[in-house]
């Protein structure tokens, strides 16, 4: 008898530290909240990394209040969300501000966030691994490297209503090992060198998008290795030196466009070195160096 009672208490124990330890499928931060915290919404968590452990994967973390929630490195599927309305900070210095090293069936959201480099941050949003990427609603704006990093060997990116500004090299760049593709729709790419960089193993499309003020070139697709694709419908590419570019590395780039306007850039459309630009025939070119390219049939 006092075996049986043992071992139903020695049950209990386990299962009652079970159910302490599992992790819930939404968590909640604040400015006000504390990591050691169980991150519910009446006792919030104050970071995004305090609360990525006690968080299921294909979970929630949520923001309660305006405040910076600090860098974060993201393993597993889930959706971080800044909330509507507020300033969800991620501000870093010297480092990245947020890491996605995610498994192969694993699908990250990033939502409403306002991610600052401070000038000295590397990259905004930087994507190593994982089945797909969704980035929502973000600005992102003063690292040394790229405001959306893309540096995998394969998986699918989605960007919309997202501005990228004053980043040291692009705005968005993707340099990958393998078969990449990014749809980005609704966005804005300033301030940087480059707007949106189509790099190696790279198929970029971008829809009503705008890339102005970069001191280089709006929209470039110039692949080192593997092949670029870059397709451009409905985009505005103004006051970059150059416009769209491309070419200019090691490997087949390739660049369609349709309904796109070029205005200000001293260079309009560039064609470097194993680039083509194929055009729909109804793009405009206002006061920028280089005149649309010809009619061709897209490749």
């Amino acid at each position: 008898m006092k075996h049986v009672r043992l071992f139903t208490l020695l049950s209990f124990f386990l299962l009652g530290s079970a159910f302490m330890s599992a992790q819930a499928s939404r968590t909640w931060v604040s400015g006000v909240g504390d990591d050691a915290n169980p991150c519910s919404r009446t006792a919030p968590c104050k970071t995004f990394a305090g609360a990525i452990s006690k968080t299921a994967a294909g979970g929630e973390i949520d923001a309660l209040d305006p405040a910076g929630y600090g860098a974060v490195t993201i393993t597993k599927g889930m959706t971080i969300d800044g909330g509507g309305g507020q300033v969800a900070s991620v501000l870093v210095s010297g480092t990245n501000g947020i890491v996605v090293q995610a498994g192969p069936s694993d699908v990250v959201i990033l939502r409403n966030l306002r991610i600052n480099g401070i000038g000295t941050g590397i990259n905004g949003i930087r994507f190593l691994s994982g089945k797909a990427l969704i980035v929502e609603n973000c600005d992102i704006f003063g690292f040394t490297n790229n405001g959306v990093d893309i540096a995998t060997s394969g998986g699918q990116i989605f960007v919309t209503g997202t501005s990228s500004t004053n980043n040291g090299r692009a705005g968005l760049e993707v340099e990958s090992t393998a078969t990449t593709s990014v749809s980005i729709a609704g966005s804005n790419f300033q301030l940087n060198n480059y707007g949106v960089y189509s790099g190696s193993n790279s198929r970029i499309s971008v829809n009503t998008s705008t890339a102005s003020g970069n001191t280089s070139v709006g929209f470039i697709a110039a692949a080192a290795s593997g092949s670029a694709e870059l397709n451009l419908a409905n985009c505005t590419a103004a006051n970059n030196f150059e416009g769209v570019q491309a070419g200019g590395a090691a490997a087949v780039s390739k660049i369609r466009v349709s309904g796109v306007a070029l205005y200000g850039n001293p260079v309009g459309f560039q064609v470097s070195s194993n680039g083509t630009i194929s055009s729909f025939g109804n793009n405009y070119n206002s006061g920028s160096g280089a005149p649309t390219p010809p009619n061709l049939t897209p490749q």
